[in-house]
């Protein structure tokens, strides 16, 4: 099963490239737990995929411009699969951008993402957000 977490991680932030939010939606379970990073500019937790897609999303599709998730290595726990790598984009209100890494922790069961839990520097988003 492993082989196929993998896969589907790599095929979501793919899709995530593409703007195929559906796409990532797919690999969640519907009783997700999304949990962004306190301090985020979404910080908390979201519970299922439409909460997820308004509450992180569309937020991130509206509110930023070229925002990107970009996966620079990927660790196989089996059930638990690790990304580490780069966020970047420019906060369309203050017209500030930012680069930052990431940690995200993506854990399955049958088959799908059923825990989402994000680490970042908060304090480097956060400054593109200052006006």
């Amino acid at each position: 099963m492993s082989n196929q977490n993998l896969a589907a991680i790599q095929g979501a932030y793919a899709a995530f490239a593409k703007g195929d939010v559906p796409g990532v939606l797919g690999v969640l379970d519907p009783n997700i737990a999304w949990t962004e990073a306190e301090g985020f500019p979404y910080g908390g937790t979201y519970n299922g995929p439409n909460a997820v897609l308004e509450g992180v999303f569309m937020k991130l599709g509206t509110e930023w411009e070229g925002f990107s998730a970009v996966p620079a290595e990927f660790i196989d726990g089996g059930d638990t699969i690790v990304a580490l790598g780069k966020y970047s984009g420019k906060y369309r209100a203050t017209g500030k951008s930012f680069e930052a890494d990431f940690a995200h922790i993506w854990k399955f069961r049958d088959g799908k993402v059923f825990r989402f839990i994000q680490y970042v520097d908060t304090l480097l988003v956060n400054r593109a957000l200052q006006g």
